[in-house]
């Protein structure tokens, strides 16, 4: 049978002729086998005992994702057309409750019941999310939690391969009797153990292909962006020649950017935010560049290059539309008609509120106010909106004649928001934070400083009014213009134009304080690993960034991030707390001299120092010896006690001048020096630089 062929060759051949058998059957495929007479005989009565009525049976091949024979994917399909064809929502709705799944039309659609139905019957019952024990749901890439983690957060938990329950589906007696139920007899009768398994493969490699470029002070590391990219297949290049786009801060616009920036635009590169990274790793698919783009037009870029015929530049960002709890909503135009904020009995009708969520891709604020205007007319205001996004903000503005039917209305609209009753809140501080509510953000009485304070065109009249001495009336001028706060502000993230972050309450500031401690002991104390712990750092994320809104709120990861966007923010919004209720509101006549009525309300003595003097000498040395160089754009500007201002170049800073500040807060300057074991102290970073001793 073999001719030519030794025996070792004979027995290279079996093995060959095997192992093609085997490949075929590990791959499913079918393979023509001729059989003998006797293989045939066999063959056909097996055939005729497998015709033989019996009950139906549904046989799943786990390993190789068959059913029958069939693949997972078209047996799937075919479920899902008959189901389709033979099953209404209701019958759905029944299947899911008599498995103990939720089916309320409140909070799923009909597109999310026929999801659910359909993985429940063919790869079986999903077990409860092992971080809240919440409900799982197919979102069409991967499972992810529809839970609450806390009042604060909802569930962020996702997965690829979800943990199912060891129990055989049930289907309601209402079927039985239908034209599809033979086929959902099937699926109820199979052991969970023979159930297919979804396999939704591995997360994809989003910026594959791409080549990104990283400009300025983001608000998370270009370290750590560059490991979150080249994990998900993308390269990072110092160089923009052939990058797919550049990512930059919203800042490096309003600075007037670079010349990097600039030939970027030249080329035609898009220039993203840091958004559309987070979107993209989150979504795990690249988001388009143009929905994220930060700058469209090189002019927008180059804002210190402008047409001669072109106004100055009022401010780096959009103007403050509520400036505190008596302020009006700037958008009604009612103060332009002399309107105020209702009061009554002591309270306020002025509200703001703010509410992050993460996993439901919620960052939103809520202004609510009743405003009087001449003649007794009576006005309810009520705006609520994602942040950035007006043109699709749900807004308000309707008179009444009553003004019983007012406050009705304006306390059913904050309890309908927040899920708590108004007066408790305005008179005791009694506030209980619901899942996905809104949580009140205490303004203070007063102006916030990004409207009391000068705008640049105030500035110069200012200062030629003001009777210090030169000098120390360009520093105090620094001090009350609204641009070094406006832009401490934005590069927090903390500039929102719809609340006054500026001006909130002790209280407030205190409750913001009293959340960071508890998350550090909290972080310290826990003892969770994986998911369990991640979990604890989104909800501080969402409780924080509902508590101090932000335009550009993220997930906490570490330490780092913690002291840097939240709890040095936090300090930067107490200062300029403090700063507005210094300043008050100087934007009106600039005739009054308000340089130096801020002056005098600092209750301490300013004077430049000496250059030739040894203090000089010795703090700029300090200076020399111990500031990091700082990067093109960066500013850097004043503090309280001995002041440096400085000038930034591109390689570092140079000391311009220096001030002695007296307090009557602190012992005279040469009682201090007389003191032993003191040492020269650096304190503060860009915007608050300052030399205790």
């Amino acid at each position: 049978m073999f001719k030519g062929m030794n025996e070792s060759s004979i027995d290279r051949l079996h093995g060959t002729v095997w192992r093609g058998v085997a490949k075929y059957q590990v791959h499913g495929e079918e393979e023509k086998v001729i059989m003998t007479r006797k293989q045939k005989a066999e063959s056909i009565n097996k055939q005729a005992h497998d015709n033989t009525p019996k009950k139906a049976k549904i046989e799943f091949d786990d390993v190789h994702n068959t059913t029958n024979g069939k693949s997972s994917c078209a047996e799937f399909d075919d479920l899902s057309k008959a189901m389709s064809d033979h099953l209404s929502v209701d019958d759905m709705r029944q299947i899911l409750e008599a498995n103990g799944i939720d089916s309320s039309a409140s909070s799923n659609s009909d597109l999310e019941i026929t999801r659910k139905c359909e993985d429940l019957l063919f790869y079986g019952a999903l077990e409860k999310c092992p971080v809240c024990n919440g409900s799982l749901e197919f979102d069409g890439r991967r499972y992810c939690c529809r839970g609450f983690y806390s009042e604060w957060c909802s569930c962020t938990f996702s997965t690829r391969d979800p943990p199912r329950k060891h129990q055989t589906t049930k289907l309601p007696d209402s079927l039985h009797d239908t034209p599809v139920a033979h086929l959902l007899k099937k699926y109820e009768e199979v052991a969970p153990a023979g159930r297919p398994h979804r396999d939704l493969g591995s997360a994809d490699k989003p910026f594959t292909g791409m080549t990104i470029s990283l400009m300025g002070r983001l608000s998370r590391t270009h370290h750590y962006w560059k490991t979150s990219i080249e994990k998900h297949g993308g390269k990072v290049a110092n160089s923009i020649i052939g990058s797919t786009c550049l990512v930059a801060s919203p800042a490096e616009r309003e600075r007037g950017g670079t010349s990097k920036l600039a030939e970027v635009m030249e080329r035609g590169i898009p220039v993203v935010t840091e958004a559309w990274l987070s979107d993209t790793i989150e979504k795990q698919e690249p988001q388009p560049l143009d929905a994220y783009e930060l700058v469209t037009h090189l002019s927008a870029v180059a804002g210190d290059k402008h047409h001669p015929g072109d106004h100055p530049i009022e401010s780096l960002v959009s103007q403050l539309k509520l400036y505190g709890k008596r302020g009006v909503y700037k958008d009604t135009k009612l103060q332009e008609q002399g309107g105020y904020i209702f009061d009554k009995d002591g309270i306020l009708y002025n509200c703001a509120f703010s509410l992050c969520d993460h996993a439901r891709q919620l960052n939103h604020y809520s202004v609510m106010q009743l405003i009087t205007v001449p003649e007794n007319h009576l006005h309810l205001f009520f705006k609520k909106a994602r942040a950035g996004d007006d043109l699709n903000a749900e807004e308000r503005l309707e008179e009444f004649d009553n003004v019983d039917n007012a406050l009705r209305e304006f306390t059913r609209l904050f309890e309908e928001i927040t899920g708590n009753e108004f007066e408790p809140w305005e008179r005791d501080k009694k506030f209980s934070k619901k899942p996905l509510k809104f949580y009140p953000i205490d303004m203070d009485d007063g102006v916030e400083v990004r409207h009391g304070a000068l705008g640049l065109r105030q500035l110069g009249i200012a200062a030629t009014h003001c009777k210090l001495e030169p000098m120390v009336a360009n520093f105090v001028k620094v001090l009350c213009s609204q641009e070094i706060y406006r832009y401490a502000l934005m590069e927090m993230g903390y500039d929102s134009p719809d609340l006054p972050i500026g001006m909130v309450t002790q209280f407030h500031l205190k409750r913001c304080e009293e959340a960071l401690l508890e998350f550090i002991e909290k972080v310290k104390s826990s003892k969770e690993s994986g998911p369990k712990a991640e979990a604890v750092w989104t909800d501080f994320s969402q409780r924080w960034f509902t508590m101090m809104p932000s335009t550009r709120p993220f997930l906490f990861r570490d330490y780092q991030e913690i002291a840097e966007h939240a709890a040095a923010a936090l300090e930067g919004v107490r200062d300029i707390t403090v700063a507005s209720h210094l300043i008050g509101d100087v934007s009106g006549s600039t005739i009054d001299d308000p340089l130096s009525e801020t002056y005098n309300k600092l209750g301490c003595s300013i004077s430049p120092l000496e250059k030739d003097s040894d203090d000089y000498d010795m703090i700029v040395k300090y200076l020399e010896r111990t500031y990091e160089p700082v990067k093109v754009g960066d500013m850097v500007t004043s503090g309280i006690q001995n002041v440096i201002f400085l000038c930034v170049d591109e390689y570092g800073v140079s000391v311009e001048n220096i001030f002695s500040v007296e307090t009557s807060a602190c012992p005279p300057y040469e009682d201090i020096v007389k003191l032993p074991n003191k040492v020269l102290l650096w304190c503060g970073k860009k915007h608050d630089i300052s030399t205790f001793w």
